[in-house]
């Protein structure tokens, strides 16, 4: 498939936000290619809901958050729009972004998207971060548990975020305006 093929990229497209995934999978369309997914683990999970409590007690602004909600993005050059299940999706609470949201809504309005890696990393460290830079979502947290780091990347541009700043997991690590507080993450381990 190429990009002067808009009739199959419109039925391709047209399936696959059709799909209905085999329960405990999910399908993303990252820079044209097909991804399924497994469930996470109970790890992964607890990442996640570690992430959510600090957000919610310590967070300057009050914040809205979705899990795995599907986010339309832009499209690499040549491929299909990008539709990417994060892990978790926060946005402003006074924006209301997520009420009456389509199952895949636009990305305008998310003020930060949140990735903690299963078994393989590439995908959340290189895929997604050009996915997300590309379509300016202003902040990535990602979890790596494999390299027991977590970072936080800012500034997108196009295919990718021009700031990085990464701690050792057990370290806190400092979230910017409008979060405005240092994320614990002494039990992440």
């Amino acid at each position: 498939m190429t990009h002067h093929d808009p009739i199959t990229q419109k039925l391709l497209l047209d399936w696959f936000v059709g799909l209905e995934m085999p329960k405990g999978l999910k399908a993303e369309l990252l820079e044209g290619e097909f991804a399924a997914t497994p469930v996470p683990d109970g790890q992964h999970e607890h990442c996640v809901s570690r992430i959510v409590e600090q957000v919610t007690e310590h967070s300057a602004t009050k914040m809205q958050f979705a899990a795995n909600k599907g986010l339309k993005l832009g499209s690499a050059e040549g491929c299909l729009p990008d539709h990417v299940i994060p892990d978790g999706t926060f946005a402003r609470k006074k924006r209301r972004l997520f009420r009456g949201a389509d199952p895949w809504m636009p990305c305008e309005g998310v003020t930060m998207v949140l990735e903690v890696t299963n078994r393989s990393s590439e995908r959340d460290c290189a895929t997604k971060r050009r996915c997300y830079a590309r379509a300016g979502i202003p902040l990535y947290l990602l979890v790596n548990r494999e390299t027991k780091w977590i970072t936080l990347l800012r500034s997108p541009k196009p295919d990718d975020y021009q700031e990085l700043h990464a701690v050792a997991l057990g370290n806190p690590l400092p979230l910017p305006k409008p979060f405005s507080f240092d994320l614990e993450t002494r039990d992440f381990l």
